[in-house]
């Protein structure tokens, strides 16, 4: 089963890249809280990211390589090895720019207990020895992180595409780290649904683990955003989240709630392939750039 698969991974093999880990870094003195100018629901929208990523990332990287034994294709474990590495680099840069929201006295010890909750308890090893079982969780894992990472490459392709952020004047250390952030999601959104296709590849765990993964993100990154937003002590007219969603929605400066609904329906299509959305040259184009990319070169 594992190696019948592990030969779909490679029918997009002329757009396939070398992923390779960036090692970027950003210097956060004086950039603004708000750094989306007036829009602060939009901001703590974005935040969810620098408190989510850095336990999601590195939880996943481990799963990941834990699945490497069990992978024989040589051009997809390179892929999976540069994916670790670059989503190592990704947790470290979002929890950059968490110490500067501590620093600047943003409470977010709360939402910390609950993200570390949801790794650890809940996605962990569990301890489990039974080889069976082992790798059925395993499997399982696999199968979130997938999803999740579907998620994750189109909201980055939002996010390189999305104009309204130049014209309202994003801090550019975020953006940057938003968009360079996106690039990569988008560089390598094939490498986590092809290590999942090629150790399990059954549609009905694809499926539900698509929902598990749809549904968990989406409470998730809802509540984080609500608690950061009602507990910001600088907004002055303060409209009930949904609301305030809503407005930020309308001004392109977050993805709407059909952009959820959307990307779940293409994701559960049995034939469905990440390589068949959007235009990975996109990435390629930004990252070459980006300032903290460019720098990393150096």
């Amino acid at each position: 089963m594992a190696h019948a698969q592990g030969a779909q991974t490679r029918e997009y093999g002329e757009e396939a890249l070398a992923i390779n880990a960036r090692p970027v870094s950003f210097d956060w003195t004086g950039v603004p809280l708000e750094y989306i100018p007036g829009e602060p629901y939009a901001t703590h929208f974005w935040n969810v990211m620098h408190l989510v990523l850095p336990e999601g990332e590195r939880a996943m990287a481990d799963v990941f390589a834990q699945a490497l034994p069990l992978i024989d294709d040589e051009r997809l474990r390179e892929e999976v090895v540069g994916f670790v590495g670059q989503e190592a680099t990704h947790a470290a840069s979002h929890e950059g720019f968490r110490n500067y929201l501590r620093a600047n006295d943003v409470e977010i010890t709360p939402v910390m207990r609950r993200i570390e909750y949801a790794v650890a308890k809940i996605f962990g090893d569990h301890g489990i020895t039974n080889k069976r079982a082992k790798r059925a969780w395993l499997s399982e894992r696999l199968g979130v992180y997938a999803a999740a990472e579907h998620f994750t490459a189109v909201v980055g392709e939002w996010l390189l595409d999305n104009a309204e952020f130049d014209r309202v004047g994003v801090d550019p250390t975020m953006l940057d780290l938003l968009r360079w952030h996106g690039a990569e999601e988008l560089e390598h959104r094939n490498v986590a649904f092809d290590a999942f296709q090629y150790v399990d590849g059954g549609y009905l765990r694809r499926a539900r683990t698509a929902l598990i993964a749809c549904t968990g993100l989406a409470a998730l990154w809802f509540s984080t955003a609500a608690y950061l937003y009602r507990n910001d002590t600088t907004v002055k007219r303060r409209r009930p989240w949904p609301i305030a969603f809503a407005k930020a929605a309308r001004a392109h400066l977050i993805p709407g709630i059909s952009f959820l609904f959307e990307q779940i329906y293409y994701y559960l299509q049995p034939g469905f392939h990440p390589s068949s959305m959007g235009d990975i040259d996109k990435a390629v184009r930004y990252l070459a750039i980006s300032p903290a990319a460019r720098a990393a070169e150096q």
